[in-house]
Formats: C-alpha cells, sequence, structure tokens
C-alpha cells in the first residue's frame, strides 16, 4: 500500500474549492531550510516512478517560483539516472488564430546542473522562462511534472488558472496516450479530499508528496 498523504482537508472541499490564496500563502510562509527538507524527502520516492520509465527517458520540469515544493531534486535525480530534463516555455508560437495568446507549453533542454544557473526571463505572467531554439512538443516527453496549487484524492488538479497545463495536455489524454505521465510534485498540505472538476481539466496519473507516492 502506498502511503495516505498527510494533512487531508475536510469534505467541504467537495462542495466548493478552496481559494488559491490558502495555499499560496501556506507555501510563502515556509522557510527555505524547510522547503529544502521537504523537497528531499519527496524525492526519496522518486525510486518508484523510475520503475515506469524507459531508459534515457525525457522529463518535463518546472522553476519552482512561487514557493512551491523544490525542484532541484528533480534535476539531481534526472541527471544521476541520464534522464534528459527540459522547461516549458509559454506561448512560443505566437497568437492563436482568434488572436488570444498561445497557451501549449513546449519544452526546452537543460544543459545546466542548477536552476539557479539556467538564464532565463521572466514571461508577463511571472513565471520564469528559458528559451532555446530546441524545443519538443509535451507529447514528445515520457513524464511532465505538473506544478499544482492544490490536488484532490483521485489526481483532479487545481492550477494557477491559466489553462497552460490543461491545453497542452488535453488532446493526448482524451486520446488515450499513454504518455507523458502526469504527476503532480507538492507538499502534503496541498492535498484536499475532493476539488470541483471541468470538463477540460486534465487529471494527474501519479501525486509524489514528502510522505509518499500515489498512484490514480
Amino acid at each position: 500500500m502506498h502511503p495516505e498523504p498527510k494533512n487531508v482537508a475536510s469534505k467541504e472541499s467537495a462542495v466548493s474549492n478552496p481559494p488559491r490564496r490558502h495555499f499560496t500563502r501556506h507555501r510563502r510562509q515556509l522557510t527555505e531550510s524547510a522547503r529544502r527538507n521537504l523537497g528531499q524527502a519527496a524525492s526519496l520516492h522518486l525510486p518508484k516512478l523510475q520503475q515506469r520509465l524507459p531508459t534515457n527517458a525525457r522529463i518535463g520540469l518546472y522553476y519552482d517560483g512561487f514557493g512551491e515544493l523544490p525542484t532541484q531534486p528533480l534535476l539531481d535525480w534526472c541527471q544521476r539516472l541520464g534522464y534528459f530534463p527540459y522547461l516549458p516555455v509559454v506561448g512560443s508560437l505566437g497568437r492563436a488564430s482568434n488572436g488570444s495568446d498561445d497557451k501549449h507549453l513546449r519544452f526546452v533542454p537543460v544543459y545546466h546542473s542548477k536552476l539557479l544557473n539556467i538564464p532565463t526571463r521572466i514571461h508577463r505572467l511571472g513565471m520564469k522562462q528559458n528559451h532555446h531554439r530546441r524545443l519538443l512538443w509535451a507529447r514528445e516527453l515520457d513524464v511532465i511534472i505538473c506544478p499544482l496549487v492544490a490536488v484532490d484524492l483521485h489526481g483532479n488538479r487545481m492550477g494557477m488558472g491559466g489553462g497552460f497545463y490543461d491545453t497542452t495536455l488535453g488532446n493526448s489524454y482524451r486520446s488515450g496516450a499513454k504518455k507523458p505521465l502526469k504527476i503532480g510534485w507538492c507538499y502534503d498540505f496541498q492535498v484536499v479530499e475532493q476539488l470541483q472538476r471541468q470538463p477540460w481539466d486534465v487529471p494527474l496519473d501519479g501525486l509524489i508528496t514528502p510522505s509518499g507516492i500515489r498512484w490514480f
């Protein structure tokens, strides 16, 4: 049996989703030392994800720029095992035909051992991005580690509200494609019993927290 995530919220979360600020405020209150220790604790469960991956797997990561569970341990793991890490780029295709910003993510390779050393530019929505001419589509990756604000016990994910991951992963999910695996990476306090799910939401395949790994 996989360990149950701790601090699971009450059934009230099934009625309406808790406000994002509840989780983002909690994240920002953590010290750097606490974040680092929790990230290392979560990384101890990565071997169970490794069992489902091919040799030389391509892994989509992200920058932990908003107090999230640190993602440097994920990059360290990739480099130890010979996996190829990638980071997301928003709007690399410019604007959609209807004039709206493109919400599809594409992914650039990581050539640094530390996320802090990667040259970045700040997207207008505040996230860091590295630009490179070699871009991969999500379907070319074996795993995408998805950022989240909250997640429930069924794999439903609450993001920041931009819809980037749901847009990027929607077609492969609806077609029943086996990859990329969609894995959440978060603190235990971000796990709630139930979230409302919208028709366009793409659920996770698995979740890793400091207390364990869960498959959906």
